[in-house]
């Protein structure tokens, strides 16, 4: 039946007259028939052609080859045909707008929507002209041949053969008013346009959004007096050029991009108007101005508006809030990205951790790192280092951070020197050190190679908990591996001999680093100077005093102070005392004035000891 049809409207069309070859549509000195591409801006070469009637566009790249593309719902088909080229729509392909096609060889038309049919027109030559019934006819059988070919024809060609309705842009008209956008102030915009009678339409509009080099301002100028000029220019496409136009704007202000804001909240009223690609890039907009808040402001309208977030919108959002170190307020977007499975790449979402882990909030990066790790997404090295340090500075999260050192493997593992040794420093911090000398130890055998300061921390642990042979042994571990005990070291295995009251171990340990090193610090002569105040060995410990003044250390003030406190009080020598406080005014010490008032208490004391002694012994003497 839709044969027979079809073949009637062919034959009629068929029979009119042919003409003279018609002039490209390229070539047509005054309009151009065109209809708005995707949002994408589309080179100045090519001309456009629509049909509100159907569903299956042409696309003529060459004369030689044809491509059929297919649009979502109800969205209008259109026909991109290359400028000095020939452009057919569907109710022109048998009728006169065919006489004058040039072509290539073996030219056809493709139809994604059947899948199979195809329509062979054959050879024909440059600028010929398809005259006689016959061949007419045979080129109609030829394209019916087969079953599948229905959708060559659309039901209203096939019914009514009505005419296709063309939207009609005049590029006269879209050229001036990019020259009034480029030229005029904005406050002259608006009566300059009222004085154009231009006839608007939604493809109008779009293309003139398009126009290169217009401050963001009047963009939105011109698509507010678009609005309250013809309803019908408000389209999803026209606010998405619109949005993108804005956003290649090099100078960008921000009362701009809150104009735009407002007139986009104003459109959302209406459903189906927005789209996640459109408020996803006003978030980026303001992400690129740093307006944190306001990128929350419009995260938050995806629901009223019908959208649902992408990677991209919720990285910009918290990105956004991550430079304002707003922590607390960006943790719920990322609750609900971890939520909806929506993560951006791998670095993106390392900068996430990273930003988390700055905010001292690493239990949460760490939730960031497990969700990534999950959908197979993985950030770069130095985030997952990052993520063990922050993991690593708190005695809750420690033991998780040394669970993620599993992560390391092969080459990386290598040269992970660094998260390894936070991860020591966080145990010995929580004397977890049964743990501390295990990672320790693994290190040794299987690396990072662990350095001093890896060992120094485990010892300082062990020293101040006095397991001092766990000590002495790990520092002979150092010296089989090569590593030398530094000063460090050594000092601080002589403060836990000294905390301990082993002195005679200590001032070992300090004979060993003077050795290996000859000139030592003055917090080692003070560990072992303390350690003899405390002991009551004062020979020993002015020996060491005097010791350290000829390695060319100067004893500070408190050093001298406690050292004259400890002769006044339990030596009651105060003659050493004033000796020191002597030895301090040369060096340019100052002494504090109890300490001086204790000098010359004890050696009052001392003299009525003295003068109390002598009067005992003379009234025994006359008695």
């Amino acid at each position: 039946m839709w044969r027979s049809k079809a073949a009637r409207v062919f034959l009629l069309r068929s029979s009119s007259i042919p003409r003279p070859p018609r002039p490209l549509l390229s070539q047509c000195p005054s309009k151009t028939l065109t209809q708005i591409p995707h949002p994408t801006p589309f080179p100045s070469k090519w001309i456009l052609l629509t049909s509100s009637h159907h569903q299956d566009p042409r696309f003529f790249s060459s004369g030689s080859e044809a491509a059929s593309r297919e649009e979502d719902g109800n969205s209008s088909s259109f026909d991109f045909v290359e400028s000095g080229k020939a452009a057919v729509d569907q109710n022109s392909v048998f009728g006169d707008e065919c006489d004058s096609i040039p072509m290539d060889s073996n030219p056809s038309l493709v139809s994604e929507e059947s899948g199979s049919s195809s329509l062979d027109f054959g050879e024909v030559k440059e600028n010929s002209e398809v005259e006689g019934e016959s061949s007419r006819s045979s080129l109609w059988e030829e394209s019916v041949r087969g079953d599948d070919s229905a959708d060559v024809f659309t039901p209203e060609d096939t019914v009514g053969g009505a005419e296709d309705e063309v939207a009609e842009i005049d590029m006269e008209q879209v050229e001036k008013v990019q020259f009034l956008l480029q030229s005029t102030s904005q406050e002259q915009l608006k009566s300059g346009l009222n004085n154009m009678d231009l006839s608007l339409s939604e493809a109008f509009v779009a293309r003139v959004l398009q126009t290169p080099l217009v401050p963001a301002e009047k963009l939105v100028g011109f698509f507010r007096w678009a609005l309250g000029n013809d309803n019908s220019v408000k389209s999803s496409r026209n606010v998405e050029l619109l949005v993108n136009g804005l956003r290649s704007c090099a100078e960008l202000s921000k009362m701009e991009a809150y104009m735009l804001w407002d007139l986009v909240m104003e459109i959302g009223c209406e459903r189906g108007l927005l789209n996640t690609q459109t408020l996803s890039q006003l978030i980026a907009i303001f992400w690129k101005l740093g307006k944190a808040r306001a990128c929350l402001e419009v995260f938050n309208k995806f629901d009223e508006f019908g959208c649902s977030p992408d990677a991209n919108t919720y990285y910009f959002t918290i990105e956004a809030l991550g430079r304002r170190c707003m922590f607390d307020t960006a943790w719920p977007v990322v609750e609900r990205m971890l939520n909806s499975g929506s993560l951006p790449d791998g670095e993106k979402v390392g900068k996430i951790i990273t930003f988390f882990c700055r905010g001292k909030k690493a239990k949460e990066a760490h939730l960031v790192y497990l969700k990534a790790k999950e959908n197979k997404i993985y950030p770069p090295s130095s985030c997952l280092e990052v993520l063990v340090g922050g993991l690593s500075r708190n005695h809750e999260t420690v033991l998780i951070a040394l669970e993620l050192l599993e992560d390391y493997s092969g080459k990386s593992r290598k040269y992970a020197n660094r998260p390894f040794a936070s991860v020591v420093q966080g145990l010995c911090r929580t004397k977890n050190l049964h743990e501390a000398k295990k990672l320790l130890m693994r290190m040794v055998d299987s690396g990072p190679a662990p350095g001093n300061a890896v060992f120094n921390y485990v010892i300082t642990a062990l020293s101040k908990e006095g397991e001092m042979e766990d000590a002495i042994a790990l520092m002979k571990v150092m010296d089989s591996r090569g590593l030398r005990p530094d000063v460090y070291t050594y000092s601080v295995i002589m403060s836990g001999f000294a905390k301990g009251g082993l002195m005679n171990e200590a001032y070992k340990i300090f004979c060993e680093a003077k050795k290996r090193h000859p000139k030592l610090s003055a917090v080692t002569y003070h560990i072992l100077i303390r350690g003899f105040y405390k002991t009551e060995e004062f020979e020993k410990a002015l020996e060491c005093l005097k010791e350290m003044k000829e390695d060319g250390l100067q004893p500070n003030t408190d050093e001298y102070n406690k050292m004259i406190q400890s002769l006044c009080l339990k030596a009651l020598d105060w003659c050493t005392a004033e000796k020191l406080l002597e030895e301090m005014k040369e060096s340019g010490l100052y002494l504090k004035g109890i300490t001086r008032s204790l000098i010359a208490a004890i050696k009052g004391l001392e003299e009525e000891e003295i003068q109390s002694r002598g009067a005992s012994l003379q009234a025994f003497v006359v008695g």
